[in-house]
């Protein structure tokens, strides 16, 4: 996996490229796709038999930003509440929230980057701020998701973070950024962005359930859990603070009613399986079906000198 910049670099601003259907295949042969696939691997790789972590000690300085930066977007929630509207979905607040988002997203990453790289924070805000959901639409889905796993990337090629902070970064500030999310989403309303429906894993996530599946590889003791009990309310809620596959079965259970089988088929037919490592490798290779090949999602994906829209080199 390719996770470091190059020497000389001159930052831009991304922008998109995949104008057209016939343009995927070149996405999943470029640089960009290697290395946030690669992302995907090593996360999942450090994620494995590891809960979540409640606080940051241990963590570096540079994970610990980033829980900070998320935990000030988390407080600008509360500053900024629902309006008063007709309509039930698609809380026009939320164009507030982002747009005080767009507006400070060079100066949250500024204090993350080394002089030498300063200049990169135009590149970076942009996946930062494509991270939490479209303005105009007022709706979050796997391409947002996409935008915050790609400014993991970026951090991971400038050497921002480092290997060693891959167990903290999925472990910890994953975590945070899905608390974050699950707040806007329940706040604002917010529309599943692509939603398939009962069709879908999830109407609203995708890599917490790789990264979470993962880290039930090696659950034992009070922690271990069947794949068979997750769609279990009370096994849900109670491992849901430990593990992110767990916690996105009891958010499930928060927003929606009804039986489980019904609006959550596809992970009722996932609880079959006899393994989480089984899960989890059918979990990935879904990933690159369902959500990294798909034109509705990549055409909107931007591409700078971090991720580029070249293609991979060779190793």
């Amino acid at each position: 996996m390719m996770m470091e910049a190059p020497g000389a670099v001159q930052f831009v601003v991304p922008r998109r490229e995949v104008t057209d259907a016939s343009l995927v295949e070149s996405w999943t042969n470029s640089q960009a796709y290697s290395d946030i696939f690669g992302l995907v691997q090593a996360f999942n790789e450090a994620a494995k038999g590891k809960a979540c972590q409640k606080d940051s000690e241990g963590n570096s300085e540079e994970t610990r930003h980033l829980v900070d930066l998320l935990s000030k977007l988390d407080k600008w929630i509360d500053e900024i509440p629902p309006i008063d509207q007709p309509q039930r979905f698609g809380n026009k607040a939320f164009r507030t929230w982002h747009e005080r988002l767009e507006m400070n997203a060079m100066s949250l990453v500024d204090p993350l980057l080394p002089d030498k790289y300063k200049d990169a924070n135009k590149e970076i805000a942009v996946y930062l701020s494509g991270g939490f959901g479209n303005a105009t639409r007022i709706d979050y889905g796997t391409g947002h998701e996409l935008s915050f796993a790609a400014f993991l990337c970026c951090l991971c090629k400038l050497r921002v973070l480092k290997e060693d902070d891959f167990g903290s970064v999925v472990c910890r500030v994953f975590p945070a950024y899905l608390d974050v999310t699950r707040k806007l989403q329940s706040t604002y309303n917010m529309e599943p962005a692509g939603s398939q429906g009962v069709w879908g894993l999830d109407d609203f996530q995708f890599l917490p359930y790789i990264w979470g599946s993962s880290q039930l590889i090696e659950s034992s003791g009070r922690s271990k859990i069947e794949p068979s009990s997750f769609p279990d309310p009370k096994v849900a809620n109670f491992n849901a603070g430990d593990f992110m596959f767990m916690s996105c079965i009891d958010f499930i259970y928060k927003m929606k009613t009804g039986p489980f089988n019904e609006h959550s088929s596809i992970l009722y037919s996932i609880s079959g399986l006899p393994t989480w490592s089984k899960i989890n490798k059918g979990l990935i290779k879904m990933y690159k079906g369902e959500v990294l090949t798909k034109f509705p999602i990549i055409q909107h994906f931007p591409f700078g000198t971090l991720l580029p829209f070249t293609p991979k080199r060779q190793q």
